[in-house]
């Protein structure tokens, strides 16, 4: 199994609804770290899994849409607690739509800070 990840930082601001929350229900902001994954059994013509060119444009194309905004102003939460789960699982969704690369497996990682992330890999 090919493994390949890229990471980046960032900063995006956002705020919980839906209960009490503490400090966590006013607007604040995460240092966030991205980790994205892929995992493949074959390598192209080059002997890329993919080519790390294109992940990182994808990546930062993603990223451009999230940093230093405020999540829950986005149509992406709408309805939603901007929770890191939910974060997590629409920075997949929207890296495997630029990616979709058939036998690839996407695995998306965030931080919001040193010590707590969550992950989504579409499985």
């Amino acid at each position: 199994m090919y493994r390949l990840a890229l990471a980046r930082d960032f900063i995006a601001r956002h705020y919980l609804i839906g209960g009490d929350f503490g400090a966590e229900n006013l607007e604040h902001s995460h240092a966030y770290r991205l980790e994205v994954r892929l995992a493949g059994e074959r390598l192209d013509r080059h002997g890329y899994l993919i080519d790390l060119t294109v992940l990182e444009q994808a990546v930062e194309e993603v990223l451009a849409r999230f940093r230093d905004r405020c999540l829950n102003e986005l149509a992406e939460f709408a309805g939603l607690n901007p929770s890191l789960e939910h974060f997590c699982r629409i920075v997949w969704q929207q890296l495997n739509a630029r990616l979709g690369k058939g036998g690839v497996r996407l695995e998306v990682r965030l931080w919001e800070n040193p010590s707590a992330w969550a992950a989504y890999d579409g499985g």
